[in-house]
């Protein structure tokens, strides 16, 4: 009989790491977002509630876990994905081979004894594992599309300079053009934390140029990052390239990466040197890594911004599951 643990304590949520770890590694569709590398640095960045993640344990191992917290403003009582704000795709985590898993979560989420008001569950990507959990007991659902991920699907075939054919011809001959002016026509991967201060450099650069702040500006952001991206690059989730113009840091390129697929993060340029689109030529450079290394897919995550199609990408639909507490 599956057994449940609330969890409502930042150490807690750390000591689960391992066989949170090896769930996530077995869950179907899980991404990045939902590792414990991911998570666990989210809440000691952010903490914006009351920490209510919910683990299903059977027989010793973690069959499944929701990582939620409590928000209690403006929009009522809403239980919340651990990540939102700062992730493309969030879900729970479920192990496959165990039938009674996503029966045991859902018992527990509508038994949590709390006054929730709605549970949202945000950014699910197709396929997620929160699309298979049974309706709540006593509450009313909703489904509905919410944020568009555009996203390339390679076929392994690939041009003379190792660009996927799956890229326009147009953005390959452009990606050609751009690598003839940057330093050596290569990338660099720097060192994590000096990574880090060039992407903040170069990030505020470009968004000062359109009188805004960017997603860097918040310093919450910044330590989550610090706390979380050695670990992750360690363990092959980030990838973290920079490109050269006459010497000066031009372009640089958070990328994360997961099972079959590659996903460009995020990305920041000196406008100084916009004529030589080093960001397009890092992005470039992420598309013959992921060839390189037999992915099928780029996903560019949230946003339709026009660039994305310029590099092939078609969207993909993320969704929001939403159970509302009718008693």
């Amino acid at each position: 009989m599956p057994e449940i643990e609330i969890v409502t304590a930042a150490a807690r949520l750390a000591a689960l790491a391992e066989p949170w770890c090896e769930l996530w590694r077995k869950s179907r569709g899980a991404t990045v977002f939902q590792n414990p590398g991911w998570l666990i640095p989210w809440w000691d960045a952010f903490a914006p509630g009351g920490l209510e993640t919910v683990a299903v344990w059977d027989e010793g191992r973690l069959v499944a876990l929701a990582p939620l917290y409590l928000e209690d403003g403006p929009l009522g009582r809403r239980l919340l994905p651990l990540g939102i704000g700062i992730s493309d795709h969030l879900d729970l985590l479920l192990m496959p081979d165990n039938p009674d898993a996503a029966a045991a979560l859902e018992r527990a989420l509508a038994a949590l004894p709390l006054a929730w008001e709605s549970l949202e569950l945000e950014e699910m990507p197709p396929g997620a594992s929160a699309l298979t959990l049974p309706p709540l007991a006593g509450a009313a659902e909703s489904l509905a599309p919410q944020s568009a991920c555009p996203a390339v699907t390679l076929n392994g075939e690939t041009d003379a300079s190792g660009l996927p054919m799956a890229v326009p011809a147009k953005r390959r001959q452009f990606f050609r053009r751009s690598a003839r002016r940057i330093d050596d026509g290569r990338a660099e991967e720097p060192a994590t934390m000096a990574f880090l201060e060039i992407l903040e450099a170069l990030h505020a650069a470009r968004w000062a140029a359109r009188e805004e702040p960017g997603v860097l500006a918040d310093p919450r952001v910044g330590i989550f990052h610090r706390l979380a991206l050695p670990g992750l690059r360690d363990a092959g989730l980030a990838r973290l390239t920079m490109a050269r113009v006459g010497g000066k840091p031009a372009a640089a390129l958070y990328q994360l990466c997961w099972g079959d697929q590659l996903a460009t993060y995020i990305g920041g340029f000196d406008p100084a040197f916009a004529a030589a689109s080093p960001l397009s030529f890092l992005i470039g450079d992420a598309f013959i890594h992921a060839s390189r290394q037999g992915m099928h897919r780029v996903d560019f995550l949230r946003g339709r911004e026009s660039y994305k199609y310029h590099w092939g990408a078609a969207d993909v639909w993320n969704c929001r599951r939403s159970f509302r507490r009718t008693q």
